[in-house]
């Protein structure tokens, strides 16, 4: 088995991580399921930003972990979760950098929600 190619973001794809500093809320069904002031934003070459939130502010009872598996060269090995209350739609809607490579280290206990499969990600100053 051969290796997993580690990319170094650089010029060619820089990727940035921020503190937001502002009010993070994701809600599915009804429910908050996510809730913090401590989100990063992680913005990687031309992709739209995206919100990391700490998995402590992560209802983490109203998640289940799944077999869906993917690589990214520059973060690592990414883990899913489905979000039971809504049901098809968010079959593997977050997902988790365990042990990111050490560029992007800070990511590192976050998750991330797709906004298509979450009712609402809101973000408040």
């Amino acid at each position: 088995m051969s290796e997993k190619p580690v990319k170094i973001p650089g010029p060619d794809h820089p990727i940035t991580i921020e503190d937001t500093h502002a009010h993070v809320t994701v809600s599915v069904a009804g429910k908050v399921i996510a809730d913090t002031r401590e989100a990063l934003s992680l913005k990687e070459a031309s992709y739209p930003a995206v919100l990391y939130i700490p998995r402590k502010n992560v209802d983490m009872s109203a998640l289940k972990r799944t077999d869906h598996a993917t690589y990214c060269p520059y973060k690592g090995d990414c883990s899913y979760y489905s979000i039971a209350a809504g049901g098809e739609r968010s079959v593997n809607a977050v997902w988790t950098y365990e042990n990111p490579h050490p560029s992007v280290s800070r990511i590192k206990d976050y998750m991330a929600f797709y906004p298509d499969r979450v009712d609402a990600i809101r973000v408040e100053a």
